[in-house]
């Protein structure tokens, strides 16, 4: 068998990741704290959607409460069941407010619906969308307020660092940002003349109040699952300019110790991310198999020649992913590991679209979202 017929659309698909003008590989969209706490920032209302982080809330807050002084903390209770508002309440953070969440209307999505409760009291200029698991350092606030200001954007939004401690979250996690920005490219996203490109990313995100106003709040996007990327549209499809980028200054305080939790994260709303398409679910598994796992199964042809072929994708496909772990301070043996990270991905998204076809879109934190 002569793998070249298979390596020649590989090789096609490394070449366009690898010398498009938009280098989706790299890492160069990044931002990150300058130390200092004493800033004003009485012009930014945080909104927090917190259902069920009594676990979190107390790290998130009390790392918020190191930015500066004179903001606003509008935490939304999303029908919590457990003791989320007695431990925010326990700290010792200037101006914080508990809103109480109504239940969940048809037709929204639960943070969306938390979000826009929290949009109902915000007058300041600008507001922060903070999950509840997120983490800031020190300073950040004031060098993202100031990206948004001095660069002309309209809404700004940090890839956080996501935990990579355990051994799944070391495989999986940077892959997930890898693939996440072969799928949104950073440069081309944050260019106001791509209108068809727009992300964003949901952990960290800070927006002109009246740019929130003009799409027409949450309600815009109310049924979205990938929320953040819907924003980012509605903010462009208005003529607003945004800006994403990777920062290890916002951190994830949420652990994904295990190959089913991570597992759960990613099914969610993967099927989601290819529009429910069944030709696109094909294409996506056709282009995963062909970038990563042809190349390696090349490496025992035959012909010394597809053998080489397949040496020189497996060496391009691993320097792609060398600048990701080199951000995130990984070892970069587990370049070695795309292969099967690439066949792992692939099944998480299979089993997303078998669970919408069972008639289910997505579930999280108690709620089912149905197909």
């Amino acid at each position: 068998m002569r793998w070249v017929f298979f390596l020649v659309p590989s090789s096609l698909i490394w070449i366009g990741i690898l010398l498009a003008p938009w280098r989706p590989w790299r890492t160069d969209e990044s931002l990150d704290a300058a130390a200092s706490a004493d800033v004003d920032l009485g012009d930014v209302t945080v909104l927090i959607p917190a259902r069920n982080e009594a676990a979190v809330i107390q790290h998130t807050l009390s790392a918020l409460a190191r930015q500066g002084r004179s903001f606003r903390v509008v935490l939304i209770d999303d029908q919590s069941t457990d003791e989320t508002v007695a431990k925010a309440l326990a700290v010792d953070i200037e101006g914080l407010e508990i809103v109480r969440g109504e239940p969940l209307p048809p037709g929204w999505s639960g943070k969306l619906w938390a979000l826009e409760q929290g949009r109902a009291g915000v007058r300041s200029a600008l507001t922060l969308l903070l999950d509840a698991d997120v983490a800031l350092r020190t300073g950040i606030l004031a060098v993202l307020r100031a990206k948004l200001k001095n660069e002309g954007n309209h809404l700004v939004s940090l890839m956080v660092e996501l935990r990579m401690e355990g051994w799944w979250e070391k495989l999986l996690m940077p892959a997930f940002v890898f693939f996440f920005k072969l799928l949104y490219p950073f440069q081309l996203s944050n260019l106001p003349s791509s209108r068809y490109v727009a992300a964003a990313a949901g952990g960290c995100i800070l927006v002109e109040t009246r740019v929130l106003e003009a799409i027409g709040g949450f309600a815009a996007i109310k049924a979205e699952l990938i929320d953040d990327c819907a924003l980012a549209k509605a903010v462009k499809a208005k003529g607003f300019r945004t800006w994403l980028g990777l920062t290890r200054s916002a951190s994830s305080l949420r652990a994904y110790t295990s190959l089913a939790s991570i597992w759960k994260m990613v099914a969610r709303t993967a099927y989601t991310q290819l529009r429910y398409s069944l030709i696109l679910l094909v294409l996506c598994t056709a282009m995963m198999l062909l970038a990563f796992c042809v190349p390696v199964a090349g490496l025992l042809a035959a012909n010394g020649w597809d053998r080489v072929f397949s040496l020189v994708l497996v060496s391009l496909a691993m320097a792609s992913y060398q600048p990701t772990l080199k951000y995130y301070r990984q070892s970069r043996a587990w370049a070695l590991t795309l292969p099967i990270i690439g066949l792992l991905y692939v099944a998480m998204t299979w089993s997303s679209a078998i669970r919408y076809w069972s008639g289910e879109r997505s579930q999280w934190k108690g709620r089912n979202y149905k197909a």
